[in-house]
C-alpha cells in the first residue's frame, strides 16, 4: 500500500480511506491501554505490510496516565493520550507502517478532554506543522440531531485549521463501553436513517471534507450470544446511495464510513459492510480478550514455574524469574493481540 510510514493527516487520510473503497477493505482500530497493545498493534501491521489505525478512550487514556491521578477536569486524561501519541510516532518510523492515530468514543459529558486535546495539537502544530493526532471521535448520538450536528460543525472548523479529521456518531451503538451505557436505548436508535446522514453531510461538507461517520447499523459493544445482535449491513448502503444521488456526486460510496463493535461479528456482515464503504472496523472486546487469554495461556503452561521465586520440578532451589519476568507474559499477551488482529486484516478484505 503506498503510504509512508509514520502518523498519517489530513490529505493522507483521504488518499487511504479512497484507496480502501478502491480496492475494497477495510483497516482494524484497536482500543490501546498502554505500550503493551500499542506495540502488539504496530508489530502486527508489519508483519502484514498494511496501515493500523490505533486509537485510545477517555478512560484509556487515563489508564495510561495512572489509576491514581485527579481526573475531574480530564487532565489525566488529555495527559495520557499526549503521551500515547508520542509513544506512536517516536515508533511508527521503526516499525516501517503508516498509523492513524484516532481518540474514541467522547460524549458531551467529556467534551472538555478534547478541548485539552485541541491545545495540546494546537502547540504540536505550532513546532511541526502538523497535528499530533490523526483525527477525534464525538459521540453526540444521544442528543437531538441538530444539536449533535452543531456541535460537531464547530469542532470541524477547528480540526479543520489543524489538518486533523473528525469522526462523528450517528444512531446509537448499543450496549456498554468505557463508561457509555447504551443498553437502555430502544432498538430503533441502533439503526441510522439516510435522512439524519444527509442532514449531517450537508451541513459538514460546507466546512470541511475531513470527516467520518459510525453509522448505526444494529452495532452493539461486546461479545453477545447468537441472535442478541441483528446486523443490517444493507442500510449502508441505502445510505450511500442516497447521498450519491442527492448530492449528484458520480462516485460510488461517496461516505467513509466506520463501523462500531465489530467484536464477535458475523464475518459474511464484514464483508458486507466494508463492500458498502466501510474503512475503519472498531475491534476491541476480541483483542482485550486476546490479551488476557494470552496471559491466561502462559500461566497454564508454566504453572509449575510461578508458584514461588524458587522451586520447580527441576529442583526446590531452581529459580523462577525467567518465567515471571513481566515482559515473557505479556509478551506472550501481545502475541495473541496479533493474532487476532492478523485474522481481522483478513477478514477486512474483500
Amino acid at each position: 500500500m503506498p503510504f509512508s510510514s509514520g502518523v498519517l493527516y489530513g490529505s493522507q487520510l483521504t488518499q487511504l480511506f479512497d484507496h480502501l473503497k478502491q480496492t475494497k477493505q477495510a483497516l482494524p482500530a484497536i482500543n490501546v491501554t498502554g505500550t503493551d497493545t500499542i506495540n502488539a498493534a504496530l508489530e502486527t501491521a508489519a508483519k502484514v505490510k498494511l496501515p493500523i489505525i490505533i486509537q485510545v478512550s477517555h478512560g484509556g487514556a487515563a489508564f495510561i496516565a495512572g489509576k491514581s491521578l485527579d481526573n475531574s477536569s480530564h487532565q489525566a486524561s488529555i495527559a495520557g493520550a499526549a503521551s500515547l501519541a508520542l509513544h506512536v510516532h517516536n515508533l511508527a518510523k521503526l516499525y516501517q507502517v503508516p498509523v492513524i492515530l484516532h481518540t474514541d468514543h467522547c460524549p458531551e459529558k467529556n467534551l472538555g478532554w478534547i478541548d485539552g486535546l485541541l491545545a495540546v495539537n494546537q502547540k504540536f502544530y505550532s513546532q511541526n506543522q502538523r497535528p499530533l493526532f490523526s483525527s477525534h471521535m464525538l459521540d453526540l448520538s444521544e442528543l437531538p440531531l441538530a444539536q449533535n450536528i452543531s456541535i460537531c460543525s464547530n469542532y470541524l472548523t477547528q480540526f479543520n485549521q489543524l489538518n486533523l479529521f473528525l469522526e462523528l456518531e450517528l444512531g446509537v451503538t448499543g450496549g456498554q463501553e468505557d463508561g457509555i451505557d447504551n443498553t437502555h436505548q430502544s432498538q430503533d436508535k441502533l439503526y441510522t436513517t439516510p435522512q439524519d446522514v444527509s442532514y449531517a453531510y450537508e451541513k459538514l461538507i460546507k466546512i470541511s471534507p475531513n470527516f467520518t461517520i459510525a453509522a448505526s447499523f444494529g452495532n452493539v459493544h461486546g461479545v453477545y450470544a447468537p441472535g442478541n445482535v441483528t446486523l443490517k449491513p444493507d442500510i449502508l448502503s441505502a445510505i450511500q446511495s442516497y447521498i450519491q444521488a442527492k448530492f449528484k456526486i458520480p462516485t460510488s460510496n461517496p461516505l467513509n464510513l466506520v463501523f462500531h463493535g465489530g467484536s464477535g461479528s458475523e464475518i459474511d456482515k464484514i464483508k458486507q459492510a466494508v463492500s458498502y464503504g466501510v474503512v475503519k472496523f472498531n475491534i476491541d472486546t476480541d483483542t482485550q480478550w486476546a490479551f488476557w487469554e494470552g496471559i491466561k495461556n502462559y500461566q497454564t503452561q508454566n504453572q509449575p514455574y510461578l508458584q514461588s521465586q524458587l522451586g520447580n520440578p527441576e529442583g526446590k532451589n531452581k529459580p523462577n524469574k525467567d518465567y515471571y519476568d513481566p515482559r515473557k507474559w505479556l509478551y506472550s499477551g501481545q502475541t495473541q493481540v496479533i493474532q487476532r488482529l492478523k485474522t481481522a486484516y483478513q477478514n477486512l478484505k474483500i
